[in-house]
């Protein structure tokens, strides 16, 4: 009787090892699977963010003139110096490009402040030939 006690008390825990393993293998295997979907869901809409970035310019309700604009991709996606290609400069943006729910960074939001503050200058820098 003894024996047979425990032989149905080591199939009991290797019934529940077995259990507790497929259950944490099923649990496991539907996490890593969601972070992939939201991984490749992310990755799909930071380059549907970059085709924005460079097709916004060629749409019609684009409120500057192409000429006007310079490409800078990082932290201010673009500059520009409106009505320059006519010879009037009237103001300088800096043009940042947002589709759907994108929100803009801290380094955006921390040139915002800057540019709101009019902390801002010119600087011309002369690099000087060497002989």
């Amino acid at each position: 009787m003894g024996t047979e006690l425990v032989m149905v008390a080591l199939g009991g825990a290797w019934l529940w090892l077995l259990v507790w393993f497929l259950f944490a293998k099923i649990f496991f295997y539907q996490r890593v699977k969601w972070h992939r979907k939201d991984a490749v869901k992310k990755s799909k809409d930071v380059t549907l963010g970059y085709v924005h970035e460079k097709l916004a310019p060629i749409l019609p309700n684009f409120p500057y003139n192409y000429k006007d604009l310079t490409f800078l991709g990082k932290w201010v996606d673009y500059v520009v110096f409106d009505w320059l290609n006519e010879g009037n400069l009237k103001q300088i943006v800096f043009l940042e490009i947002k589709s759907g729910w994108s929100r803009m960074n801290k380094n955006e939001k921390a040139i915002k402040t800057v540019v709101d503050a009019r902390r801002v200058r010119h600087e011309v820098m002369r690099i000087q030939k060497t002989t």
